[in-house]
């Protein structure tokens, strides 16, 4: 043992004068290895994520407890770990978005402490929103492309009508969508905005088209977009380009424009005009509605976190967090107060606690109006993180209570909601510009280095 020990020291020793830089320097992967023999742990990692990797003053880092060695030679790297079990970590990168949950609640309870009444948080709130449009390089507007929107033929189904439709936001760089519109209304139509999330096929998924088309047949526009460089704004832009900061201001950009459409049509009534999306698209829609005054319903579904900032720089990329002195998701969804919100959350994701204090704050806020009763939250605990039926009938019973629409149109003679008078048309069906991009207009900006160059202040990668 004495001998180990000695040999051990030894060898360190020898590491330490062949070091001539005094940063005694050791790979990551060795350091690793060195923590799993010494306090008897796994740590599951691939070679790509230490490939190349250096860990500067590596025997100094180690402590006597396992959790702080790690956290002292991961944390300069921007790395971290999962504990998956006792004694087994899972190697990560650092996850900027996703905090602890005391430590969310914790920050919440702090940011709260800076209003307690509704002077107090109007002032607060009036800071924060112009800092909003601040950070996400959109003060002053860029300027709106002159151009008319391209739209599709309409195709006729039960109770409602598509026509695919893209708007140009800046010079080149369009917002694309379908609207899904009821048939032989009278009067005024609300509108909804429906952005979609991260999830698999995008806007052309099957639960997508029943939900917009669903909003229809009771009696609203809905209007199914894609987010930045997803769907069919990838003819222009990569996958990758998603993952950018300057993703966050595109979309939010293309969400102003589409308000800056929608509401300027006779038919639209603009006093009902809502906002919903899951997921990413829920996060679109917490600042949609925190920025501009023309959205009077949100319903962001599976979305909104005081310990989780979203996973994707089209959620967190531009510093919009850091308005106001710093904020989260929470305090700007609480920017909606007094119009109606509906948060939507389940048990497996980042909303799983939302019922024990992120409401709670939220009707607080909306306390400040004398309006607890205009904010709701469905929680369902045994639910997974997508926009499923129950998700789905819970944003069609916040629409038919706050916007008036006709339940009736949508339901069986038991009262049920059926969704099987919805026709799911084939993706490229969904397309404006062709089955192969063929229709996309000749000016049509094509990569991101060329999208940049609209930003001249952006410094984003």
């Amino acid at each position: 043992m004495f001998l180990t020990a000695c040999l051990l020291n030894a060898n360190s020793l020898s590491a330490q004068t062949q070091n001539t830089d005094n940063l005694y320097k050791k790979t990551l992967s060795e350091v690793l290895k060195d923590i799993q023999t010494r306090f008897k742990v796994q740590i599951k990692y691939s070679e790509p994520q230490v490939k190349d990797k250096w860990v500067n003053y590596a025997d100094w880092r180690f402590r006597a407890d396992v959790d702080e060695t790690l956290a002292n030679v991961l944390t300069p790297l921007d790395m971290k770990v999962n504990k998956e079990k006792t004694g087994v970590y899972k190697l990560k990168e650092y996850e900027y978005y996703r905090w602890e949950v005391q430590d969310g609640w914790a920050y919440l309870d702090g940011l709260a402490s800076k209003y307690h009444d509704k002077a107090s948080w109007e002032k607060r709130k009036d800071s924060i929103k112009p800092q909003l449009y601040q950070a996400l390089q959109l003060s002053p507007l860029p300027a709106k492309p002159n151009s008319k929107p391209i739209i599709t033929l309409k195709r006729v189904f039960d109770g409602y009508s598509v026509e695919n439709i893209a708007l140009e936001i800046l010079p080149g760089v369009w917002i694309n969508g379908s609207l899904y519109k009821p048939l032989n209304t009278k009067g005024k139509i609300p509108f909804v905005l429906s952005p979609d999330g991260h999830w698999e096929k995008q806007r052309y998924r099957a639960d997508c088209q029943i939900r917009c088309a669903t909003i229809a047949r009771m009696g609203a526009m809905a209007f199914s977009y894609d987010l930045f460089a997803w769907g069919e704004s990838m003819l222009q832009f990569k996958y990758e380009d998603h993952r950018r900061s300057l993703a966050q201001t595109v979309q939010t950009l293309g969400g102003i424009r589409i308000l800056d459409y929608f509401t300027s049509l006779k038919e639209t009534d603009t006093n009902r005009v809502g906002i919903s999306g899951g997921s990413g698209a829920g996060s679109h829609s917490i600042l949609m509605t925190a920025m501009d005054a023309r959205i009077k319903l949100s319903a962001p579904v599976v979305a909104m976190s005081s310990y989780f900032y979203g996973g994707c720089p089209c959620e967190s990329g531009m510093p919009i967090h850091q308005c106001g002195g710093g904020t989260d998701n929470v305090e700007l969804a609480a920017m909606a107060a007094p119009r109606p919100q509906l948060l939507v959350s389940d048990g497996s994701d980042w909303t799983a606690h939302t019922p024990e204090h992120d409401f709670p704050y939220l009707q607080k806020m909306y306390g400040y109006y004398g309006a607890e009763n205009k904010v709701e939250n469905v929680h369902l605990p045994t639910e997974k993180h997508d926009f499923g039926i129950n998700k789905r009938i819970a944003l069609y019973d916040f629409l038919i209570k706050n916007f008036k629409l006709n339940g009736a149109a949508v339901k069986d003679k038991a009262g049920k909601y059926d969704e099987s008078k919805v026709t799911i048309e084939k993706e490229n069906a969904l397309y404006v510009f062709g089955d192969k991009g063929e229709k996309l207009p000749k000016n049509a900006v094509m990569g991101f280095e060329n999208l940049e160059k609209l930003f001249p202040q952006s410094k984003t990668k």
